[in-house]
């Protein structure tokens, strides 16, 4: 059996909704490895949000962060790291752009440096586990550094619009996600910056070839990695676009999705 590498995104794809993983999920992905596979995590979260997660899988391998925003190796300094943040000019010009009115929030974070428009109370205390400082204010004044991830938590009534805004006026530069779950999330990334491409250089260190990757997601930061990989896997509870993209449905992130597929479709576990 050839080498594969299994590529899993984390929330609503390898963790359940209480955000652990599975008995089943990680006996699965242990004995993948066991059997001479590959295992790599490709998470929008930061890695300060992902360590817990790859060490209970006991993972040796690179990791894909912010959506491909940071690519790195968390216990190899030799790994070729690549990080793309967002150009500062462009941040600038869309916070100026979205109105307080607009938004509940916005969330910036210069790798593991975050900043708040406004308190970090509620849903917000989650991005400060773990930061190396918080910053609150006025980002257009406050952020001198460009950052690897913007989170603009809009009204839902204008979600639409910003997102309009963002697609039309900063199209040569970045690239827009909407998450709706937790909250109305509109996540920009620099353009070019995928899980695809961050598991494209993984693969390539590795020596793994396209074919040979089987992907896992659920949402729309998933798409480019699905479409990408030999064998793009959608969650029961994935997105329609996603489902429709990918090679295969498996069951749903609740129900041991990941180990239902990698042993009974594809036998790799």
């Amino acid at each position: 059996m050839k080498r594969h590498l299994i590529a899993v995104d984390l929330d609503g794809t390898l963790l359940k909704d209480d955000k652990t993983i599975s008995p089943a999920n990680i006996a699965a992905l242990h004995k993948a490895r066991e059997n001479g596979h590959e295992v790599v995590i490709a998470t929008g979260r930061p890695f300060r949000h992902a360590k817990r997660y790859y060490e209970e899988l006991g993972l040796t391998t690179p990791i894909v962060n912010f959506n491909g925003g940071f690519v790195h190796h968390p216990n190899d300094p030799h790994f070729q790291v690549s990080h793309h943040p967002i150009p500062l000019k462009t941040v600038q010009h869309i916070l100026e752009s979205v109105a307080d009115t607009k938004t509940q929030n916005i969330v910036c974070e210069v790798t593991d440096h975050v900043y708040f428009q406004r308190d970090p109370v509620g849903i917000y205390e989650f991005y400060t586990d773990h930061a190396l400082s918080v910053t609150t204010g006025d980002l257009r004044r406050l952020l001198q550094h460009e950052p690897t991830s913007l989170l603009i938590h809009a009204k839902g009534e204008h979600v639409n619009e910003i997102r309009s805004e963002l697609s039309h006026v900063h199209a040569e530069t970045v690239l827009n996600r909407q998450w709706i779950k937790p909250e109305y999330m509109v996540e920009v990334m620099r353009k070019g910056t995928s899980k695809a491409i961050g598991l494209e250089q993984i693969a390539r260190h590795l020596g793994i070839e396209q074919k040979q990757i089987v992907a896992f997601g659920d949402e729309e930061n998933d798409l480019e990695m699905i479409e990408y990989a030999g064998h793009g896997v959608a969650m029961g509870n994935a997105i329609g676009p996603l489902k429709l993209l990918a090679n295969g449905t498996t069951k749903r992130n609740e129900e041991d999705g990941i180990a239902y597929y990698l042993k009974h479709v594809l036998g790799l576990a």
